[in-house]
């Protein structure tokens, strides 16, 4: 039996027991009222950072809708305005087609 007690590694038992001891008592405190009222403060706090975080969220999407409908806007004016260069080109190339057939 004696040599059972010489072979122990008395550190790691030290250690192992110190963690129980810490663990018991944390557990203790984490449990504890002042502990709980941290935990609701925290969470109180993670929701209104949530909260603004969606608020944001919207924001930028309602501009990033915006911006969109004005940029297809611009592109169908521009489109439109291509159209009628381009018909006013084929016009006036068919009115020069004509004058040079007429002399």
């Amino acid at each position: 039996m004696n040599n059972v007690w010489k072979h122990a590694n008395w550190k790691k038992t030290g250690i192992f027991a110190a963690g129980v001891l810490f663990g018991t008592a944390g557990i203790k405190i984490l449990s504890s009222k002042d502990a709980k009222k941290l935990y609701t403060r925290c969470t109180a706090a993670v929701l209104r950072a949530k909260d603004c975080v969606v608020k944001t969220a919207t924001t930028v999407q309602e501009n990033a809708e915006d911006i969109y409908a004005e940029a297809q806007q611009i592109n169908e004016e521009r489109a439109v305005e291509e159209l009628e260069v381009a018909d006013f080109e084929e016009s006036a190339d068919e009115d020069a087609e004509q004058e040079e057939s007429t002399l």
